[in-house]
């Protein structure tokens, strides 16, 4: 992606810093309404059950549509669908910020996750268009835009407990709103204009197939544990979600012109490193989710303390990311340190399964939520760096939306499982300690074995790409 021309390299920074501001804005929220949740409920008329969707309709949306936006910013350019991005995710904000019942809200959350499907591939696409033609570079741009997504995530929960403490909740949509004023006004002088592809047409059948199937997929896994796993609805939905997913696939080998070129898959590294981050958003995002309703529902915390209590997570997630983390990789390469960071983040995980109903934060919470974010941190850079520097260059846009792509789609179904899973073991259960105890450790439990798998997966199918590519190549991201 060096031929693309670019701003001078004085600039260069400044412009990581709007797309690392960007990454940390369309993460943070999908953690910002987690402690507004319980008055966001209250408020709207969501059952506990439920709560879960106004997480859900963001992600659906983000998810099965970056791919959609990742093949936009190919054909289109990646600078002018970075802003088209943030157009979008003003009107979601405005909308989820006004909304006075449960519908308005969720569809306002969900033009947001539309939004922030076209701004998460095209800043990837601008990254790589700012540093790709100096790998040492690439990598320090990796490690800050990589910092920004889980900082970003759980800085959401910070920020979400104090506009809900000292403001109200709708504060926290409307806080987008300047933030995202401020990057469409700086965005034409940092960001290249790059060249968009020749123009093909675009596959609309793929988005709504693969939107369709995951939306019906996760709605299929949190209404189970109400209707029941042998209703017939239950089947009914897992199975339309099964046939437009396949009808998806299907449809990319067939198109001439598809949304997906499916051969992509077939690059070393590339499939086994977006199934870790599959996994690593199907671990870490049910972790936050539900450590703020232990927080809260459980210990009693109001919004602020609660989402102050997550500050120690952010700021290990930063330094890691920015000084361990690169360092790691150049001494012991990918797949130990995406082994070992998946590890640590089960063992955080399964500390936390150990939560007392009479508990506390400096003994319950603090030091496994330490190894939680070391482990996230850990595992989350090298994957996302050889998700990306595996594609050709002209698909960078399409390697950015597989890869967020396969985040996100991890982050809802594996909410939506542990929902279930908590949800089974007594977390509807409001007002009941005990139950909502059990019902959160069995989610963290179940968030530990998403871990372990994920390091199983990283050690059997990871390569460490310096045994098999040239220099300039994927190599550059073990150092």
């Amino acid at each position: 992606m060096s031929g693309f021309d670019s701003p001078p390299t004085s600039r260069r920074w400044l412009g990581l810093a709007v797309i690392a501001a960007a990454q940390f804005i369309v993460i943070m929220d999908t953690s910002i309404i987690g402690v507004a949740l319980p008055q966001m409920g209250d408020d709207l008329g969501f059952s506990q059950e439920n709560l879960s969707w106004v997480f859900n309709a963001y992600v659906v949306a983000f998810g099965g549509l970056l791919l959609l936006g990742g093949k936009l910013s190919d054909l289109f350019g990646a600078r002018r669908i970075f802003t088209a991005g943030w157009i979008v995710l003003i009107a979601g904000s405005a909308a989820a910020g006004m909304a006075s019942t449960v519908g308005v809200e969720l569809a306002g959350r969900a033009v947001q996750g539309a939004g922030a499907a076209l701004i998460a591939p095209s800043a990837l696409t601008l990254l790589m268009m700012l540093f790709g033609g100096n790998p040492r570079e690439l990598t320090k741009a990796f490690a800050l835009y990589g910092a920004a997504a889980p900082a970003g995530g759980t800085a959401g929960v910070f920020f979400g407990g104090l506009i809900t403490e000292y403001a109200d909740w709708p504060w926290v949509f409307y806080i987008n709103i300047p933030i995202a004023l401020v990057i469409l006004a700086v965005t034409p002088a940092l960001m290249p204009a790059g060249s968009p592809a020749a123009r093909s047409r675009t596959d609309l059948l793929g988005a709504v197939t693969v939107t369709g199937g995951l939306a019906a997929l996760v709605y299929g896994i949190v209404e189970a544990p109400e209707v029941g796993w042998g209703a017939l609805q239950t089947w009914l939905v897992l199975a339309g979600a099964a046939a437009l997913l396949v009808a998806f696939v299907v449809s990319q080998a067939v198109r001439r012109e598809p949304l997906v070129r499916l051969d992509i898959f077939r690059t070393p590294n590339l499939g086994a490193a977006n199934l870790a981050q599959l996994l690593l958003g199907g671990a870490w995002i049910p972790m936050w989710f539900f450590l703020n309703l232990y927080l809260q529902q459980v210990l009693g915390y109001t919004a602020f303390p609660s989402g102050a209590a997550l500050v120690p997570m952010t700021g290990l997630v930063m330094i890691v990311m920015i000084v361990v983390a690169p360092r790691a990789l150049g001494r012991f390469g990918i797949k130990a340190v995406t082994v070992t960071g998946f590890l640590l983040l089960a063992a955080g995980m399964g500390w936390l399964s150990l939560i007392r109903p009479d508990g506390s934060f400096v003994t319950d919470v603090l030091p496994a939520s330490l190894v939680v974010a070391l482990g996230m941190s850990l595992a989350f850079i090298p994957t996302l760096g050889t998700a990306i520097s595996s594609a050709r260059p002209e698909e960078g846009g399409l390697a950015s939306g597989i890869v967020n792509t396969s985040y996100q789609v991890g982050s809802a179904v594996g909410l939506a499982v542990m929902t279930a899973i908590a949800a089974a073991y007594g977390a509807g259960r409001i007002g009941e300690p005990v139950a909502l105890t059990d019902g959160f450790s069995a989610a963290f439990l179940g968030a530990a074995i998403v871990a372990v798998i994920g390091a199983a997966a990283a050690a059997a199918f990871l390569r460490n790409p310096e045994k098999e590519t040239a220099a300039g190549e994927p190599a550059s991201m073990s150092g």
